[in-house]
């Protein structure tokens, strides 16, 4: 069997260490190990890969990793040639614990404070590691949506215990599902199919708002922002194939919220107005109210609970940029674009203090900020000229093409914004001192 030379871990001062033999196969199981607990918890492919190369560089050899949609081909140097091996696995999941964890190992393993099968059984018991607990995804739901509605500018009283119903509920739901299917498009649907019929209802009996927040705020928490933002960095750095199977999956997270929305308001009668009232949000209500969606999100994506101010502080800040952007007059997705540069500028550097997934951080802190909602009404409208056909207002066309041209150009605005810092910092080699 093909073999490696590693320096052992622990050597008496003064003394030459000797040669410690680690074969190609138990290389290639440790990073294999460690990169798809990365990979499948939205850390970005660079840090990933990044990961590998330094375990590898550690141990005295080079490991290529080449990520995919639907796997991880790890390839290392042996005596004999090139050895591979294959890891099949999805980024379809967001687990800020997991990656700090293993982030925590990696560097152990980096810089030889534990042997490899102390990684190893590190890296098994991590990926163990349950998802956040039933209680605190259930008060994070109800927590985000209130604070989501008030950022759109709710203000009856039954509209709040309502949205609490339906978010709380939905993930009732979406954990029920996950023990039933394993299907990534079923949860998120019922979730949304929930709150439609709970919007219906409030719309049957004039409980909600013109907004229809109700039915709104509670799918707005299913909205897949890290996918999205990890999609597009890998296109930013050329991996077209993963980026556009990232982006990909996204939509069809979203076509399924869509359609479990609008298949709830049907049934009951409801529907999704192009352009509702909109209502301005005072400063102070608006910093709260986003603070409180922000620790929502961190808490459905597994942060430790130490590091929830730090997102909190930095969607708090966001939220000032963009509101005085838009009292100066700033068109909505330039106000986006601002808010989201300075999260990402200063989310890039945090994240790789912290080694914390940078997608999933600087998303929770710029949830409120994502046009789920004009996707939303999009929808709805597309519904409506569909009912409507040829004798469709002339209006209604123009108005489904705004709320979709308006989804659009927030949403590259925001990527742009945020992904712009993580370009000008370039992946470090495999003998860097850190990751980024």
């Amino acid at each position: 069997m093909a073999s490696l030379l590693a320096q052992p871990l622990d050597t008496p001062e003064g003394t030459a260490p000797a040669p410690v033999t680690v074969t190609a196969s138990e290389l290639l199981g440790v990073v294999q190990q460690g990169t798809t607990l990365l990979f499948a918890n939205a850390e970005t492919t660079d840090r990933t890969v990044a990961a590998g190369e330094r375990v590898a560089a550690a141990l005295g050899t080079r490991v290529t990793i080449f990520p995919r949609w639907d796997a991880l081909v790890a390839q290392v140097e042996s005596d004999d040639g090139h050895r591979s091996q294959i890891a099949r696995v999805a980024p379809v999941g967001i687990d800020m614990n997991k990656v700090l964890e293993s982030e925590r190992v990696i560097e152990g393993l980096a810089e030889r404070r534990l042997t490899l099968r102390e990684a190893r059984a590190e890296f098994t018991r991590i990926a163990a590691l349950p998802p956040v607990s039933l209680g605190r995804f259930a008060l994070a739901a109800v927590v985000g949506a209130c604070g989501l509605a008030v950022v759109y500018g709710a203000v009856r009283p039954s509209t709040f215990p309502l949205i609490a119903l339906s978010a709380g509920g939905g993930v009732l739901l979406r954990r029920a599902l996950s023990r039933v299917s394993s299907n990534l498009l079923l949860q998120p649907f019922g979730a949304a199919l929930l709150a439609g019929l709970i919007g219906g209802l409030a719309q049957r009996y004039d409980l909600g708002s013109p907004q229809r927040l109700i039915a709104v705020c509670p799918c707005m928490l299913l909205v897949p922002g890290p996918h999205f933002l990890n999609g597009l960095i890998d296109l930013a750095r050329a991996r077209v194939a993963l980026g556009c199977s990232r982006i990909a999956f996204a939509l069809l997270v979203m076509v399924a919220i869509c359609g479990g929305l609008l298949l709830g308001l049907w049934l009951l009668g409801g529907d999704l107005p192009i352009s509702p009232p909109t209502r301005s949000v005072p400063l102070a209500v608006d910093l709260i109210a986003a603070g409180l969606a922000v620790s929502a999100y961190a808490s459905f994506y597994s942060m430790p609970w130490r590091y929830l101010p730090v997102p909190i502080t930095i969607g708090a800040l966001a939220h000032a940029i963009r509101w005085f952007a838009l009292t100066l007059g700033t068109s909505i997705h330039a106000a986006a674009f601002l808010a989201c540069l300075f999260v990402g500028l200063v989310a890039t550097p945090i994240a790789s203090r912290l080694r914390l997934p940078f997608a999933a951080m600087s998303f929770a802190a710029v949830v409120s900020l994502m046009p789920g909602v004009f996707f939303f009404r999009m929808a709805g409208g597309l519904v409506q000229l569909s009912k409507l056909g040829a004798s469709a207002d002339p209006g209604l066309t123009s108005a489904v093409l705004a709320e979709g041209a308006t989804a659009l150009l927030i949403l590259l605005s925001m990527g742009l914004g945020l992904v712009l810092p993580r370009l000008v910092v370039g992946r470090p080699g495999p003998g860097a001192g850190g990751l980024r």
